[in-house]
């Protein structure tokens, strides 16, 4: 009795996780490509927090400053958090341009959510009716700010853009940015459902009226994360504004993997602990399931052993549908996004992944979280 119940459970696991795939592949199918070649007429303010960047900043600073786009309808805000390295002083020698603004978030501004208050005070410094915020250690190319916000129109609120991790060649970088391009890809197709869940701070655009409507980061302020997914969640409840992904290869922003798996691991931990705070009750038991989908697939083989040899069948025919409806999904987004080389460490990303998922998923709701060297309390 138990053994078949046991069966069943996992199948129907399996068949959740097969179903929300096939949702993403077809989400994907869904997304639509530029509005017009035509820019908005609004200004743009790009936000750029930065904290301890002083071998990147440099370069963001040049790929931001040589957008193709008129100078006199953006402006970049580069946000001080606190540096303790030469962030700072690197970027305020640097040749003075118009409509380049640095400023430094106030100690007594706020104790908690650093990247969110440094993003909140470039806003509140902010001429521009359209925000747009990136990291202060990506490259973008002179043409993305440009393919961004083709996508924005006066029913469009909120703008997800992609993001992708460069490859140094080594094997573990490889396998993350096959893993990242994976997470973008699900954003995009779940945008294309109607479902907005995943993006990336890195490389988002909304406009400053709806960001003050649904009351900005207020509601989240205690959190150190989710300046962007939780701000989409958001404006996608609180609005009739549409939410839409920026399908455009020359759109992509990059930036450098994790060069050790401890900056990995943290890096996970951070983005894992959002999903605690998803203020839909059914998106977080869609999450819930898939990851005893994936815990299913460590419980099953050990049931084999211990309990009966079927189990060891429903562990191969979950894991084939697995490997099968991923690959499916990554093709298809990759085919619309980025080199198809990315995706040759798919075999051992894949094997890779289930004990990944687990341990970031299950340490993302417990203890203390790390960020640019800082111990952030929950």
């Amino acid at each position: 009795m138990i053994e078949n119940t046991l069966i069943i459970v996992f199948l129907v696991l399996l068949i959740h996780y097969v179903i929300f795939l096939s949702k993403i592949y077809f989400g994907l199918s869904k997304l639509t490509n530029k509005v017009s070649e035509k820019i908005p007429e609004e200004l743009v303010s790009i936000i750029v927090p930065f904290r301890n960047e002083e071998n990147n900043i440099l370069n963001t600073y040049s790929s931001l400053t040589s957008q193709n786009y008129p100078k006199e309808k953006f402006e970049i805000i580069f946000v001080n958090d606190s540096s303790d390295d030469n962030s700072l002083q690197i970027i305020e020698n640097l040749s003075k341009k118009e409509n380049v603004f640095i400023y430094s978030v106030p100690k007594d501004y706020s104790a908690k959510a650093h990247k969110k208050r440094a993003i909140r005070f470039g806003i509140e410094k902010s001429k521009g009716e359209i925000i747009v915020t990136t990291d202060a250690d990506c490259n973008h190319k002179k043409d993305w700010l440009n393919n961004l916000l083709n996508f924005m129109d006066k029913e469009t609120g909120f703008i997800s853009g992609p993001v992708e991790f460069i490859s140094n060649n080594n094997l573990f970088s490889k396998m993350q940015r096959l893993e990242f391009a994976g997470l973008v890809i699900t954003g995009a197709g779940l945008i294309g459902t109607g479902n907005p869940i995943i993006c990336n701070a890195a490389n988002i655009a909304y406009r400053k009226k709806i960001f003050d409507e649904v009351g900005g980061f207020t509601y989240q302020m205690s959190l150190s994360s989710g300046d962007d997914e939780l701000l989409m969640q958001k404006i996608h409840r609180d609005s009739d504004y549409h939410i839409k992904f920026a399908l455009e290869k020359n759109a992509i922003v990059s930036t450098e993997a994790n060069p050790t798996l401890k900056d990995f691991y943290h890096q996970r931990k951070r983005w894992a602990s959002k999903g605690l705070f998803y203020g839909d009750h059914l998106l977080l038991l869609k999450l819930v399931l898939t990851f005893l989908f994936y815990l299913s697939l460590i419980v099953q083989p050990i049931l084999g052993f211990v309990i009966s040899s079927k189990f060891f069948l429903t562990f191969i025919i979950s894991f084939l549908f697995k490997i099968a409806a991923e690959y499916l999904v990554l093709k298809k987004g990759t085919s619309l996004l980025f080199d198809s080389n990315i995706l040759k460490p798919f075999l051992i990303t894949e094997i890779l992944q289930v004990p990944y998922i687990l341990v970031s998923g299950f340490m993302g709701m417990f203890g203390n979280l790390v960020w640019k060297d800082r111990k952030i309390k929950r």
